[in-house]
């Protein structure tokens, strides 16, 4: 630990919520003042790949597990090239990080990376708050010159909503790039000659994401939230992918009017997280805003189609508006809800009956776990193989 973190964590920190909640603890990581949606997550681990899912980008995370940093931080299990929360939120740091691949300490990775964050505050508490009243702004202020509570609650009501923004450009790659298919050697095959080529468009894609399919013989052209329709068959892709990312749905008209012409050249589809909720806004279905929303990795799902329970990593405060026990009929033919929450009956999961087109509202990739769901990437090659015989 360094003697600049040390003195961080004596440093004084508050926690206002936009309802006039607060919650004073210690500045952990750098020291400042950050604003964001106030989230929790209740994964008891993972939590790097938590910080570093593009998906998290301008959310403020709350963990209700109380020990956090124990493991440290590593180079191997970054999800994207930087922390993306605006936000951290602790009950009981580590003091020291205890693990043989730890590189460096949490604190030590959210100061070097400017993550303003709050520790020693009773998360417990501001866990129940939020999943009573919801979701909503916060701001975390640290450091000597902190200002008055009136001052910190308007800085706080004036930093913008989760509703309405649309942030997927502001995490996706500005450059296409390729991941090349792993070969049963455990190599990377040569482009061009893997079994299957998809086109992935990144809405805030997961590193884990183009490798799941990479190790299934697939070749992946990553593809910027930009790109075009013109862009994705350039690729020539015997299946497409719209991968998670953060930001409300209702304001994803590009990525809506892509998928669209996907469907109609019938090439097998996947999506997840905010690819679900693109696939439903495709067909035709509204989406809204939950409450507090699914984050963590102990979500219990119901793939329907098998009557398969799996326990899943989730990260969406938002959630497709469909039927749940009726077929529906759409553009492109019938469609169902394949999977739903148990906790609550979200629907998490779509399918097509006519066409090659599913998704789900979780992450299959299952960075840091639970594996429950790789199974859908054997799904999407079935299509694709499906598809070409």
């Amino acid at each position: 630990m360094t003697t600049s973190t040390r003195g961080a964590r004596r440093t004084p920190a508050v926690l206002v919520l936009e309802d006039g909640r607060i919650f004073r603890g210690r500045a952990y990581g750098a020291v400042g003042a950050t604003f964001g949606e106030a989230v929790f997550s209740t994964g008891m681990t993972g939590y790097q790949e938590t910080l570093t899912d593009p998906s998290y980008h301008r959310q403020v995370v709350v963990m209700t597990a109380p020990h956090i940093g124990n493991t440290g931080i590593n180079d191997e299990d970054m999800e994207s090239k930087k922390i993306w929360v605006s936000g951290y939120v602790v009950r009981d740091p580590a003091r020291v990080p205890s693990n043989w691949r730890s590189t460096r300490s949490l604190d030590e990775e959210l100061a070097a990376q400017g993550v303003v964050g709050i520790s020693g505050i009773d998360t417990r508490a501001l866990t129940r708050h939020l999943r009573e009243r919801g979701a909503m702004r916060v701001g975390i202020f640290s450091g000597q010159a902190l200002p008055d509570e009136g001052t910190m609650l308007a800085e706080v009501r004036q930093a913008p909503e989760m509703s309405g923004a649309d942030l997927s450009a502001e995490v996706a790659t500005t450059e296409a790039y390729v991941v090349p298919a792993i070969g049963p050697d455990g190599e990377a095959v040569p482009l061009g000659t893997a079994k299957f080529t998809v086109a992935a468009i990144d809405l805030g894609i997961k590193g884990m994401t183009p490798h799941r399919m990479a190790e299934r013989g697939i070749e992946v052209h990553v593809l910027p939230a930009t790109a075009t329709v013109e862009d994705v068959y350039a690729a020539e892709p015997d299946g497409v992918f719209f991968s998670n990312g953060p930001g409300d749905p209702a304001t994803a008209d590009h990525p809506v009017s892509v998928m669209r012409g996907v469907l109609e050249r019938g090439t097998p589809l996947f999506g997840i997280c905010f690819g679900n909720q693109i696939l439903g806004r495709a067909l035709g279905f509204g989406t809204f805003k939950l409450k507090y929303g699914h984050r963590g990795i102990n979500q219990p799902v119901q793939d329907r189609t098998t009557g398969k329970v799996e326990v899943t990593a989730h990260n969406h405060g938002f959630a497709v508006d469909a039927p749940l026990d009726q077929v529906s009929d759409t553009p492109y033919g019938r469609a169902e809800v394949s999977h739903v929450c148990l906790n609550d009956n979200v629907v998490e999961g779509l399918q097509l009956l006519d066409r090659p087109a599913f998704s789900v509202q979780y992450h299959p990739e299952a960075a840091a776990g639970p594996h429950d769901a790789a199974y859908l990437f054997d799904r999407f090659v079935n299509l694709m193989e499906g598809q070409r015989a």
